[in-house]
């Protein structure tokens, strides 16, 4: 233990007490039976004797009485110890708890004058001696929090402190596992497949990011963290399953900020016979979904704005929506103007290709308005080279993306399937990445030389999903465990 400080100091000697003095061990390999404080709360009173387990949360001594609430997955019970009905040694033992200690209590439910639900201690039991303090959060008879832990770096590097004391943590941690489960259940209602691919690759692939590596020592060579699944997935397309999907981590090489994590929860699905329209039908049924099982129904409330759920959702075309809200046709301008022009507007892209410039430009003139849920459809053709051309549309392809709040949630595409087109623009892409050397997938194009079905496919950012769901401030509120710099 590296930090000593007083207090632990103090529970230290309680420890050696409990296991000198009254010869138990305060980490017992097991337990008796245990009724979850929620039920027993639902069952109410009764005069048998019933068993539960939790964290001692408050503690409350008068005289040879003792209170003392007993906390487990959201739920709270208090539990009542009385001296001359308690045996000695089961007495001496509460007098040496703390807050924090996990204890399993066996008796009768009964209620007190106050009518609080409270179990009359026959047995108590100590499962777990907690040597470190939780931090002290009091709780009025509303529900309402004060003295919370809200040290946003503590609760991001200490996440079992935070889920311990601060309920709305918890309550977004069960909210994501909830959304996950309703959008699987959703696909696998719908007769997608759940499939794994590789997380480390020979060759990464499927989007526009910088990779981590390692070396793969067996084989002598390096190996990539996925960036996508994607071409993976139209694998399986091409082997003849229609309709799959993976749920999984993500790895990008890049920057840390509040809407983006080097290490990320992607759903990748597609389906065979499909295109960019039936994957916005397909969002907007899983963004219900999803919502339902957050509790938000058909509203979510996200950065201060009242979202609305309900389907079909906006659609504003690229071209038409940046011309419109910039006054400009940027399509036409030259990379120098567009670069000063960028200068001006403080606008940093990626790089001075007219391409990201053009990208950015709409960022900063069309996303951020975008509040309501709204698909940005039929992206230029030098922004989207997977994607299908739009028929009739020369230069337009049937690419979307939708944003909330300025957010971007997700990713589509008309999936392009014309294997000689496809291995031109892989070629083109490779020679420009000083990482990849000019190499190309071609187990990948070798699948769709035999033939890979017209399809749509889409890629959806979980955690941004969760964050709007559960009114995030970061996306680090919704990994339970994000990455951050290591303390020195």
């Amino acid at each position: 233990m590296t930090e000593r400080n007083d207090q632990i100091e103090q529970r230290l000697a309680k420890l050696a007490g409990i296991r000198d003095d009254l010869g138990l061990d305060p980490y017992p390999p097991r337990t008796g039976p245990v009724t979850p404080v929620a039920r027993v709360v639902e069952s109410g009173e009764t005069q048998e004797p019933v068993s539960t387990a939790g964290r001692i949360r408050a503690r409350r001594e008068h005289g040879k009485t003792v209170f003392m609430d007993v906390w487990s997955e959201g739920a709270s019970i208090q539990v009542y110890l009385k001296k001359d009905r308690l045996p000695e040694a089961v007495w001496r033992l509460s007098e040496l708890l703390d807050l924090g200690d996990i204890v399993r209590v066996t008796g009768p439910v009964f209620r007190t004058r106050s009518g609080e639900l409270t179990v009359q201690v026959a047995s108590l039991e100590l499962l777990c001696k907690s040597l470190r303090p939780l931090p002290v959060v009091k709780t009025d008879s509303e529900g309402r929090t004060f003295d919370a832990f809200a040290d946003t770096e503590m609760m991001y590097r200490h996440r079992s402190i935070d889920l311990a004391v601060n309920p709305e943590s918890r309550e977004r941690a069960l909210a994501r596992s909830r959304i996950i489960t309703a959008l699987r259940a959703y696909l696998d209602r719908n007769r997608f497949v759940e499939v794994e691919t590789p997380v480390l690759q020979p060759l990464y692939g499927g989007a526009a990011a910088e990779p981590f590596k390692t070396e793969y020592a067996h084989l002598g060579e390096t190996f990539y963290l996925r960036i996508a699944t994607e071409l993976y997935l139209k694998r399986l397309l091409a082997g003849g399953m229609d309709r799959v999907y993976e749920l999984g981590k993500d790895f990008r090489n890049e920057g840390i900020d509040s809407t983006h994590s080097p290490e990320f929860t992607q759903l990748e699905l597609y389906e065979a016979y499909g295109d960019y329209g039936t994957m916005m039908t397909r969002f907007e049924e899983m963004m219900q979904e999803a919502a339902q099982a957050a509790g938000c129904g058909r509203t979510a409330s996200f950065r201060g704005h009242a979202i609305s759920l309900e389907a079909p959702f906006a659609r504003v075309g690229f071209v038409d929506a940046l011309r419109e809200a910039s006054g400009e046709d940027f399509f036409s301008w030259e990379p120098g103007a567009l670069r000063r022009l960028c200068d001006d507007l403080g606008i940093a892209p990626g790089s001075s290709s007219r391409e990201d410039m053009i990208d950015r430009l709409f960022d900063h003139h069309v996303t951020s308005k975008l509040i309501q849920p709204t698909f940005v459809v039929d992206y230029p053709q030098f922004l989207s080279p997977l994607a299908k051309l739009k028929p009739g549309c020369p230069g337009i392809t049937e690419r979307f993306e939708l944003f909330i709040a300025g957010l971007e949630m997700c990713n589509a595409f008309s999936e392009q399937n014309d294997p000689v087109l496809q291995r031109r623009i892989l070629v083109e892409q490779a020679q420009a990445s000083s990482e990849r050397k000019g190499d190309v997938d071609e187990e990948f194009l070798a699948a769709l030389e035999l033939g890979m079905p017209p399809a749509g496919g889409l890629g959806i950012g979980v955690d941004r999903l969760v964050m709007v769901l559960t009114d995030a401030r970061s996306i680090r509120d919704v990994i339970l465990f994000p990455q951050l710099r290591r303390l020195s």
